[in-house]
């Protein structure tokens, strides 16, 4: 059989809004470049509506979707196996419909760790790490860090209590000699080699009351937001020393990750994330 006589698999973003995604683009390149025959739309699920959605694209034919806000939470319902990475941040962002199984996956903390260590070329073992947060953008990405054997893990959040409960969730998953302690955003003491801002506050160009001890030369800064121009957190960081990144990166490398999920092949990332760094 020719190429041209191959069907392409179909797979979708759903979300609410989700015009402005760049999934379908990021998605595009990856197909190209790995040769994969597929098809990629975006969906917009209506807000009560997103089990059904889900449900009607798999008995279209579909074969994947990724899922984006506010749907990860109901993803990890609809799901019928989790794997040990969604199960644990309790949201799912990437579905496989594979016949009357569908699995939940979470990549967002593998893409962070691999555009941390890969991309940024920063080491995660043996460093100290503050992560300010403790919604569902930070509990995607705790295991994912734990396995690469951080010295420390500080959660930072506005309520403590929010950033203990992650904290004992994931007692089971800290390695040998690596700390992993909770508490207020003003109390991590001392320079962090990675600060990942895991909070909202950049959407509303607001910032987390930390220290600005805790920046340094050697520091990374990390806001999981991007955009064309260097958030408030990022402009924070800076002044006080630090190396600083946006989340574009990651997402792209979460898109890989998932595109590997889907196809079992992994794509390389570097060119198209300088092509969508060139369009903000």
């Amino acid at each position: 059989m020719s190429t041209q006589e191959i069907t392409p698999d179909a797979y979708c973003v759903f979300g609410n809004p989700i015009a402005h995604s760049k999934s379908p683009a990021i998605h595009a390149a990856f197909a190209q470049q790995t040769g994969e025959a597929i098809v990629y739309e975006r969906r917009l699920a209506p807000l009560d509506g997103f089990a059904l959605a889900a449900r009607g694209f798999a008995a279209e034919g579909g074969r994947g979707a990724n899922v984006t806000v506010p749907f990860k939470l109901d993803a990890c319902a609809l799901a019928t196996e989790l794997t040990p990475r969604a199960r644990a941040a309790g949201a799912v962002n990437t579905l496989r419909f594979d016949g009357d199984v569908i699995l939940g996956d979470n990549t967002d903390g593998a893409g962070l760790v691999a555009d941390i260590v890969r991309n940024a070329g920063v080491a995660v073992a043996g460093k100290r790490v503050l992560l300010l947060g403790a919604g569902g953008a930070a509990r995607g990405v705790v295991l994912p860090l734990l396995q690469e054997q951080p010295a420390e893990i500080f959660i930072a959040n506005r309520t403590v209590a929010t950033a203990a409960r992650l904290v004992e969730q994931f007692q089971d998953a800290v390695p040998a000699g690596c700390a992993l302690r909770a508490g207020g955003f003003e109390q991590p003491d001392g320079v962090f080699d990675l600060v990942i801002n895991a909070t909202s506050a950049s959407l509303a160009g607001d910032l987390p009351p930390v220290p600005p001890a805790v920046f340094a030369a050697n520091t990374l800064a990390l806001d999981m937001m991007y955009g064309a121009a260097p958030t408030v957190f990022m402009d924070f960081a800076a002044e006080n020393g630090a190396q600083v990144r946006d989340g574009l990166g990651m997402l792209v490398e979460q898109a890989a990750e998932a595109f590997y999920v889907w196809r079992g092949v992994r794509p390389a990332t570097q060119d198209l994330l300088a092509l969508l760094r060139g369009a903000l």
